[in-house]
């Protein structure tokens, strides 16, 4: 089936939750996620909900896609969200920003809905070394971190570039900042150097049982700076600053 075909994401979908590696890189993901949602007041908007569960791990979340797909609540595009000013307090996407053909438009409209205070809080590929040659000999995803902004929009899963959200928020960081004053980017923590690797993704077999990923995930946490310098993932958080605090 093509990458842009709904029934290639619940296949995914389903190679999620049975692949008991892969799963457990999820968890870990979704974990991270929502520990940062901010409290208060506020909807929580998942982005791309595809083939994850997030929302089996937090029920008030509102769970979207850009294509009709079960667990889907509402069927949106990212830049044009159909939600009223400040009424969100957190965006969550999970590998999903650099599928957008202008993040800047998405960028837009989430300052627009998510209320002062609240966050955009994502888990996305990332650059480093490491990253970037498994991401290119290994992954089909187009991974150019000489690109620009903008991806051809070609369809919802075969337009990318997997250097997208570190372009964005590490390589043109005063960039974004000009751009965006009411975001902060209040944290990037490089993330699973091996593991991603190791589960196979949605296309191969694990590597490993799934009974090694605590294992290895805490051998990847406590070498110093092995995350930081060869993270194959980033979790990135946006802060929503208040008009008078830019």
């Amino acid at each position: 089936m093509a990458l842009d075909d709904p029934r290639t994401t619940e296949l995914r979908a389903r190679i999620i939750r049975e692949k008991g590696f892969l799963r457990q890189i999820y968890e870990a993901w979704y974990r991270i996620l929502l520990d940062a949602v901010p409290q208060g007041d506020g909807a929580i908007l998942e982005i791309g909900c595809g083939g994850g569960f997030l929302k089996e791990r937090r029920a008030e979340i509102i769970a979207s896609e850009i294509f009709p797909t079960p667990g889907a609540d509402i069927v949106l595009d990212a830049r044009a969200l159909p939600f009223g000013t400040d009424s969100l307090k957190s965006v969550l996407m999970v590998d999903v920003l650099h599928h957008v053909p202008d993040p800047a438009a998405f960028l837009r409209e989430a300052s627009r809905c998510v209320r002062p205070a609240g966050a955009c809080l994502m888990i996305e590929p990332w650059n480093t070394p490491w990253a970037r040659w498994v991401y290119r000999h290994l992954h089909h995803e187009p991974f150019e971190p000489d690109g620009g902004w903008t991806i051809p929009s070609s369809g919802p899963l075969s337009g990318a570039n997997g250097a997208l959200p570190w372009i964005l928020f590490e390589r043109d960081r005063e960039v974004f900042h000009e751009r965006f004053p009411e975001w902060r980017i209040a944290r990037i923590r490089p993330l699973m150097p091996l593991v991603y690797l190791a589960s196979g993704g949605v296309s191969m077999r694990s590597l490993l049982p799934s009974w090694v990923f605590r294992a290895l995930r805490g051998v990847e946490r406590s070498v110093p700076g092995f995350e930081r310098a060869a993270g194959m993932f980033a979790f990135v958080a946006l802060e929503r600053l208040a008009p008078d605090s830019r």
